[in-house]
């Protein structure tokens, strides 16, 4: 029961790796989550899979100010406290040339990405500063340790997640908040069934096997490997560690 007595937030929570997390933390004890997500139908799916009194929901864009601000009231209120942030909402964009990438979409995909965590950061600070401390976890991806052709927004997206999280965990250490990320290869789910169509239209299978190919440990990830560090770094478990970039990559980045 490592998350006994702490409630969570978890952004992108309707999706893969935010439900199987949710699912992860209940397991281990965690009295209270909000999930959030920008689709209220499949918020509510998502809670009512769960089964659970502790879950609570709220239908945010986590790129906009007053929704973030309200999410995180909305926790305030109905749990009384942020002990764990996972920041895991994220897009992935389109796959094009860097010289054919549409503006608007460009766009789109820093403002999720990247200030998404931020306005997350910014408004839940104040209250974990006041609980005494806590830990955020930030969803990134390999593609923030490395590049990958024809996805300029996504890549550009990511990286710029390092430096938010290091930022973070230095403005975070006084106040005993702990702040690190994640960094997973692809995982099977449907953020990629959306990139290998984009990266073989048609064809995404075979897009999928010479993604495979790349990993040496030779599969994508499941949500629940992923969902797993989140808990590790959830957890007092990980009670020294701030400021880390964690790879859950299968070695691809080796």
């Amino acid at each position: 029961m490592r998350l006994k007595g702490k409630t969570a937030v978890i952004t992108g929570g309707a999706g893969g790796i935010g439900l199987e997390t949710a699912k992860i933390f209940l397991n281990e004890g965690a009295e209270g989550i909000l999930l959030v997500d920008l689709n209220e139908d499949q918020l509510k799916d998502a809670a009512k899979s769960l089964d659970s009194g502790n879950v609570h929901y709220f239908a945010a864009d986590v790129s906009k100010n007053d929704q973030v601000k309200a999410y995180t009231e909305k926790a305030i209120k109905e749990m009384g406290k942020i002990d764990v942030l996972f920041l895991n909402a994220g897009i992935e964009g389109v796959v094009k040339p860097l010289t054919e990438y549409p503006e608007e979409m460009y766009d789109k995909v820093l403002a999720v990405n990247v200030k998404g965590v931020w306005l997350g950061l910014k408004h839940a600070f104040p209250h974990m500063i006041e609980n005494g401390g806590g830990s955020v976890i930030i969803t990134s991806s390999v593609a923030g340790m490395m590049g990958t052709a024809n996805v300029m927004a996504y890549v550009t997206s990511k990286h710029a997640l390092n430096g938010t999280m290091r930022v973070a965990a230095l403005e975070g250490a006084p106040n005993k908040i702990r702040v690190n990320s994640i960094h997973p290869s692809p995982v099977d789910n449907r953020m990629m069934r959306s990139l290998e169509e984009g990266f073989a239209p048609g064809g995404g299978e075979e897009a999928k096997k010479g993604f495979e190919q790349m990993i040496p440990l030779g599969r994508y990830a499941n949500n629940d490997e992923i969902a797993t560090v989140a808990l590790f770094l959830a957890s007092d478990d990980s009670k020294f560690m701030t400021g880390a970039m964690v790879p859950v990559d299968g070695g691809l980045t080796v």
